[in-house]
């Protein structure tokens, strides 16, 4: 058996919500392949349903139709745990707004993917050290969220993501919370750390000048995809 070359892989994906008496038909007919390494952006409007096709994509949903593929693995054809352990295994998210649990350091924040994983506490957070330091975070280890500024609350939600050296990082508008200034350095490190790490990317922005910096550009448009040259 060939194993399959994309880390992540759609076929006839198909999103439809009820609303009362209606069905509303969200995405249609998507078909996508990204491979290992590989960063994409995909754009659209307001509304388009990007988030949706992210959470499609991470098997935070399951489709209406069509089916998701993350390194190999069907997702709909998997238990909720174990999908959870595919998305733990394979997967780093990074939304809009940090998401940090409010109670803990952002050292402990970090650590948290590999705790979950089962990483023994000070190996974790040690690996969660060096990710923060790396980043110009080590006078901040100590730090809770509410002490950080918006930009290293980003920084630290996008280590937390990248900590596990994941196959494939999702990430919906990384940087729509943040001032142009300190978004290009968030989006730059980010890049940064990916590369490193040889994580796929997946991004979901407004941002046509930051969708351009990725190696291909997608557009959703009446729920479906199309390349953009």
């Amino acid at each position: 058996m060939i194993a399959d070359p994309a880390i992540l892989r759609c076929q006839q994906l198909g999103m439809t919500y009820t609303e009362g008496p209606h069905d509303v038909e969200v995405l249609a007919n998507i078909d996508l392949e990204v491979a290992a390494g590989e960063r994409l952006a995909i754009v659209g409007a307001s509304g388009s349903g990007k988030s949706t096709l992210l959470h499609l994509l991470g098997g935070l949903e399951l489709p209406s139709q069509g089916s998701v593929w993350i390194a190999g693995q069907e997702m709909s054809a998997l238990s909720d745990k174990r999908r959870g352990d595919v998305r733990n295994e394979c997967l780093g998210f990074v939304y809009q707004f940090h998401h940090l649990l409010p109670e803990f350091t952002a050292i402990e924040n970090v650590a948290m993917p590999l705790l979950i994983r089962g990483t023994d506490k000070q190996e974790a957070e040690q690996r969660a050290s060096e990710l923060l330091s790396d980043i110009g975070l080590a006078e901040r280890l100590q730090h809770r969220p509410v002490e950080l500024s918006g930009g290293e609350r980003q920084r630290v939600a996008i280590a937390r993501a990248l900590v596990t050296e994941p196959a494939l990082v999702l990430a919906d508008e990384p940087t729509g919370n943040l001032d142009v200034h300190t978004a290009n350095a968030v989006f730059d490190m980010m890049l940064d750390l990916n590369q490193r790490c040889n994580s796929a990317l997946i991004m979901v922005s407004h941002d046509q000048n930051l969708a351009a910096r990725m190696d291909r550009r997608l557009q959703l448009e009446d729920r479906q995809l199309r390349e953009i040259n």
